[in-house]
């Protein structure tokens, strides 16, 4: 076995260049002290960091690690065990009494490719098999086991994984069971997670799992922004220089967190405090009471942190801004946020003294604290709308009602277009799915070979080990092998691994027809319901989405494929209407795309939906177009409505070999279907 400090993808960090120091970090006021709240209390349960590229989100977590005290373990032990209390069910234990030695807390960082093994380690089943004994190859969570755990990008983790992850950072523990063989470890450690929602969203089960939120943005200051890139080119000039530059600060941050985790035990939640966590959370409607655990915790670290004996308004305050946001997600298109007007009213009315003076001339009507608009809470969070947070905004904002627009010649104004219009309501559409079996990512929409499915057969192999088929293939070569007594001989060669049919996740391509004859007003609010409950659908599924429009004389990618279905939402949202209907020009962008894409990530396979009444005004016969997309897995939403129906789209159906369903019979209660063999041909929904 070798030990997880010298594997290769998610090792613990080297120490031999530098960290970039934690103090010299510019700004970013509310993830250091996210950060710090979990260093003093990692019961917290982690922190969350959202935000957009290059903004030091990586940088300032590796540098919290250096800032955290040493960890005393025992002498030898694969799981840092600590020697005042080992863990009794420790796989390297029981360990005898006496003996410590000190290391560095460790920062572990878990890869976005890595495998189920690697997370929670793996047992050695040939050894297992052919001398009786558990071989356990402890992986990243207990190699993080009382340090740091670092996921970059944990959006793009597969679900399982995070699952998994998540589960572990919970209950301090991890379970690994393999064909009848059980083994457990400790693994507490301080998780955080940093994403890019424009690459996607986690599930909001999952987000909930996280203990506090921060979202983070470059600044806009210009002499801000003039001494973050003069810092960064000194430490990389001289990073031992830089580092000594910025050593006593850093010195006096770690003394106050070791301080702080001395003082945390005697902090006391007064009544007070504790009514006004249960009143926000009550009044903000988050789901379940983890919320209310949360918030409690980090308001006792703020105290410890901030010195105090007992915790007061302000650090409650300051708690629920940081672990309330993201659990008030009601729909996956919903932005995190939290109203903090109401906030405040919260606290005001269920602190020490909860009758307002008579002369209280509430808030103002200039925006949420006043009129500065900065509720009283220096670089928070962004604020949320002024409603009630308890009913979640739209998926997609209302819009004014507008005239109706002309039919091709595109409406109101000289250039053909109308105002974009709103969309109806979402709904569960359809079960649309590429036929065949697929090897893609891991999701839930079309068949797929996956190790985390039903058990279908087996292959020769080691991982996922199949027992009975490993047996199987053993047995008749025993004699052979001289075997002796009951004792069965396995060579590797026998070892057989199960193969598994699960799902996967595809990438939904959408071309929507955004020409006049799709303006009128009420067809394209239905159109644009459908497209959005498609791409809820395709969320929940986790596929890629990616938007192509066409109108005029041209194709508009509108959205690259990407995972970020709340990007899809927001180009649907802005989508213009009007002038004429080039489909042939449609239909070979979306061929170019799909063509590219292939290229990019061959297992992903398509599933392509086209959102037309079949008309085509300009540019040449579609026929040809539709050539160049045989054997797509397609589906031909007809938008044609009134009494007379040209079937347009059905006749484009027929080229493509796609499913043609009429937009008013998408739901998935209005009839039940799936993608048909697109060498099948057409077959048309009435």
């Amino acid at each position: 076995m070798r030990p997880a400090s010298k594997t290769g993808a998610g090792r613990p960090e080297r120490r031999a260049r530098a960290r970039y120091p934690f103090s010299a970090v510019v700004g970013m006021d509310d993830l250091k002290l996210a950060l710090l709240i979990n260093a003093v209390s990692p019961g917290v349960g982690g922190v969350l960091v959202r935000g957009e590229k290059g903004t030091a989100k990586s940088t300032i977590v590796r540098a919290l690690a250096g800032l955290l005290p040493p960890v005393p373990v025992v002498p030898g032990c694969r799981f840092s065990c600590d020697p005042a209390d080992p863990d009794p069910s420790c796989p390297d234990g029981p360990h005898a009494a006496g003996g410590a030695e000190a290391r560095a807390a460790r920062l572990v960082e878990l890869p976005v490719g890595a495998s189920e093994d690697r997370l929670t380690g793996s047992l050695d089943i040939e050894r297992a098999l052919t001398e009786g004994v558990k071989a356990f190859e402890p992986g990243l969570l207990a190699a993080a086991h009382r340090g740091v755990l670092y996921v970059d990008e944990v959006n793009l983790l597969h679900d399982h994984l995070v699952d998994l992850l998540l589960d572990a950072a919970a209950m301090g523990e991890s379970y690994v069971e393999r064909e009848g063989v059980s083994v457990r470890h400790a693994a507490r450690f301080l998780l955080v997670g940093t994403m890019n929602p424009e690459e996607g969203e986690l599930r909001p089960q999952l987000l909930d799992r996280f203990g506090l939120t921060v979202e983070v943005a470059a600044t806009r200051d210009p002499a801000e922004r003039a001494e973050v890139v003069r810092r960064r080119l000194r430490f990389e000039d001289d990073p031992d220089g830089f580092a000594a530059a910025f050593a006593e600060d850093e010195a006096d941050l770690a003394n106050r967190i070791a301080a702080a985790r001395d003082r945390l035990p005697a902090v006391e939640l007064t009544d007070a405090a504790l009514r006004q966590i249960t009143a926000v959370c009550a009044s903000f409607e988050v789901d379940g009471l983890r919320a209310d655990l949360v918030t409690a915790r980090a308001a006792i670290a703020l105290a410890a942190w901030h010195g105090r004996d007992a915790v007061t308004a302000d650090d409650v305050r300051t708690a629920a801004r940081l672990a309330l946001p993201h659990r008030r997600r009601r729909d996956p298109f919903d932005a995190p946020g939290l109203d903090r007007q109401k906030l405040d009213e919260v606290l005001d009315e269920h602190g020490d003294d909860p009758e307002p003076p008579p002369d209280d001339p509430g808030p103002s009507d200039d925006g949420p604290g006043g009129p500065d608009g900065g509720g009283g809470l220096p670089g928070g969070l962004p604020d949320g709308p002024e409603q009630d947070a308890s009913v979640p905004p739209p998926a997609v904002p209302p819009q004014a009602e507008q005239a109706e627009p002309s039919v091709e010649s595109g409406g109101p104004g000289r250039s053909g277009e109308s105002e974009p219009a709103p969309a109806d309501a979402a709904y569960k559409p359809r079960l649309f799915t590429v036929p065949g079996l697929g090897d893609g990512a891991p999701g839930r929409r079309s068949k797929a070979r996956s190790p985390y499915g039903r058990v279908s057969g087996a292959r020769p192999g080691a991982r996922g080990l199949h027992l009975t088929a490993t047996l199987r293939a053993a047995a008749p070569h025993q004699r052979a092998r001289g075997r002796s007594g009951s004792g069965l001989v396995v060579q590797p060669e026998d070892l057989r691994e199960a193969v598994r049919d699960g799902r996967e996740g595809n990438l939904v391509l959408f071309v929507v027809d955004a020409s006049g004859s799709m303006a009128a007003r009420k067809r394209m609010r239905a159109v644009k319901g459908a497209v959005l409950s498609l791409l809820l659908d395709a969320y929940q599924r986790r596929d890629k989405v990616g938007l192509i429009t066409f109108r005029g004389r041209d194709a508009d990618l509108a959205l690259p494929p990407t995972s970020s279905v709340e990007a899809g939402a927001r180009r649907l949202d802005a989508l213009p209407t009007g002038g004429r209907t080039p489909l042939s020009a449609g239909l070979m962008r979306a061929a170019e795309v799909l063509r590219v894409e292939r290229l990019r990530d061959p297992a992903r396979r398509p599933l392509l939906v086209v959102v037309t009444d079949g008309r085509a005004t300009h540019g040449p016969d579609p026929s040809r177009a539709a050539g160049l997309l045989a054997g797509v897995a397609s589906v031909v939403v007809d938008c044609e409505s009134g009494p007379v129906r040209l079937g347009l789209a059905a006749a484009l159906g027929a080229r493509l070999g796609a499913e043609v369903v009429r937009l008013d019979r998408l739901a998935a209660d209005a009839l039940a279907g799936v993608v048909r063999d697109a060498r099948g041909g057409a077959r048309n929904v009435a």
